[in-house]
């Protein structure tokens, strides 16, 4: 299994085994890690994996999932941090996938009370993982989302590699499963809008949330070998929407 095929067979798991990895496996997700580049390459960003196969972090699983291994992920706080920690931690996910872990994002819990911060970089979120009781994959019919004709607008008919894109898109996780990206489909561009009910009642993850989403973009892109860019445009950035707020566009590079 590879991402691209990752991202239509994963699920969240939140019932673990609570038997240790190997050291070979965890030092290969520390390298994945490091070779990931972010949405904008100019945040810095760590990750700690914090051991938890005794039950000896008893605050981060009663409060949130109990699992043997969790990524704690800490970023700089800059423009889109947010949105860059979610484009991350998905590709991340979706490769712990692949090497037959579960893992399951969660909000609220900080690694230690008090202690939001590494060094100046500070606490994102954190994602619980390990193998799981039973699958830690479904089927993509099985996931509870939208169909694209609620969630898109079409103003041309879209080719295949453009459907492909979208359901990457669509199968996203989000926070409380809001899906609250809608999308405005060109021949060759996507414009990303969010709705503005959900960008106010869920804060500061629903940025994380489109990061999540947008990975899944540009892993479909590169395995259909297209060159696309996440751009924002100026003239749509100074229009005014009355339900939904711009994001950014995927544009096909020709």
């Amino acid at each position: 299994m590879n991402l691209y095929e990752a991202i239509f067979s994963r699920k969240s798991v939140r019932s673990y085994e609570m038997e240790p990895v190997k050291a070979a496996l965890l030092s290969e997700i520390k390298e994945y890690y490091s070779q990931i580049e972010g949405l904008n390459p100019g945040i810095h960003t760590e990750i700690s994996i914090i051991d938890n196969t005794k039950g000896q972090n008893k605050r981060i699983h009663l409060l949130g999932v109990k699992a043997p291994y969790y990524i704690a992920f800490y970023s700089e706080e800059k423009d889109r941090a947010m949105m860059n920690a979610g484009y991350i931690m998905e590709q991340l996910a979706l490769f712990m996938c692949a090497k037959g872990l579960g893992t399951c994002f969660f909000s609220g819990v900080k690694p230690k009370a008090g202690n939001p911060h590494k060094g100046n970089l500070k606490f994102v979120i954190l994602m619980a993982f390990g193998y799981s009781r039973g699958s830690h994959t479904r089927k993509a019919v099985e996931a509870k989302r939208m169909d694209l004709q609620d969630l898109c607008v079409y103003k041309e008919v879209p080719r295949q590699w453009m459907k492909q894109l979208l359901d990457s898109a669509r199968l996203a996780p989000s926070s409380l499963n809001s899906q609250p990206w809608r999308f405005v489909v060109y021949d060759n561009r996507i414009h990303v809008f969010a709705k503005k009910h959900n960008m106010n009642h869920l804060g500061k993850y629903e940025e994380f949330n489109f990061g999540i989403m947008f990975s899944h973009l540009m892993i479909v892109a590169e395995e259909l070998w297209l060159d696309v860019d996440l751009i924002r445009l100026e003239d749509i950035t100074h229009k005014n929407f009355p339900n939904s707020q711009y994001i950014l566009s995927a544009i096909l590079r020709t």
